[in-house]
């Protein structure tokens, strides 16, 4: 692409270098199309003629509008379209798994909660991994999908790692399944009795995925000194003088940070 290349008004702050060449431009002006998969007939633009490749005098067939007032529609070629494909297609993947397991295995076990189905909610990129929350009529779980390339065909099913945000550590489980393959999960919900809807357990999961984000809910002590701490004192020898050692209490609340996302939620569910 070359140095002089149009500018668009409509788009990114004019910055060409962010439309593919696959990128659906509209006239502002008209609300005239163009579409590089069609070109353009009036002017002999043949297809396949990306809209930065078109000739410096081209304008908009209709109302004769330069190329500098042409403004993205969509753009399938971008980095955030490849990206939604992406989750679309895998989580697609995810929420087939899940109800052949609710049709084979759980349809009539009596913790299913039957208002809810399967649904992957939230899932987004995160260090070129996707994450998100996968809703099911027997649990809620924040779900760890590989990068794209990244084997993970060797995680051992139950094994138990802690992964860091921003708002704490958490405890996710490793497993494969045969469309998803390895993945890992967070229980945050389980069983579902107390959503009364979809629509509920959605709206949740959602605020599972704000929350996850969001520094303030970290914890003002830090977990691991605090494991740490209790560890110490188990090992250390028995003390000779009469008074007893003070010994880091450990507060049940913190022994999962779980509570730190679904804490007062699942207590507003039916709100």
């Amino acid at each position: 692409m070359s140095m002089d290349a149009p500018r668009f008004e409509g788009s990114y702050m004019g910055a060409a270098a962010k439309i593919s060449p696959a990128a659906i431009m509209e006239c502002k002006i008209c609300w005239s199309v163009y579409d590089p998969a069609r070109g353009d007939d009036y002017r002999q633009v043949s297809p396949g003629t990306a809209f930065l490749n078109l000739p410096e005098d081209w304008s908009c067939p209709d109302c004769g509008a330069p190329k500098e007032q042409f403004m993205v529609q969509s753009d399938p070629g971008s980095d955030e379209a490849r990206v939604a494909e992406d989750i679309a297609r895998r989580t697609k993947l995810l929420v087939q798994d899940f109800t052949e397991i609710y049709h084979a295995k759980m349809r009539d076990v009596p913790i299913i909660n039957h208002a809810l189905h399967v649904e992957a909610v939230g899932f987004r990129a995160h260090e070129g991994r996707l994450l998100g929350v996968l809703v099911a009529p027997w649990f809620m779980n924040l779900v760890l999908l590989p990068a794209e390339g990244e084997d993970w065909s060797d995680l051992r099913p139950g094994a138990k790692e802690v992964i860091g945000f921003p708002s704490g550590n958490y405890e996710f489980i490793q497993n494969i399944r045969e469309l998803t393959g390895g993945y890992k999960a967070c229980s945050l919900f389980s069983p579902m009795e107390d959503f009364s809807s979809q629509m509920n357990a959605v709206d949740v999961a959602r605020g599972v995925m704000t929350a996850l984000f969001d520094g303030a809910n970290r914890e003002e002590t830090d977990r691991a000194a605090e494991i740490r701490a209790a560890r110490e004192v188990e090992l250390a020898p028995p003390p000779e003088a009469e008074a007893e050692p003070e010994v880091p209490l450990l507060r049940p609340e913190a022994a999962s940070r779980r509570a730190v996302l679904t804490g007062g939620l699942a207590a507003r569910v039916e709100e």
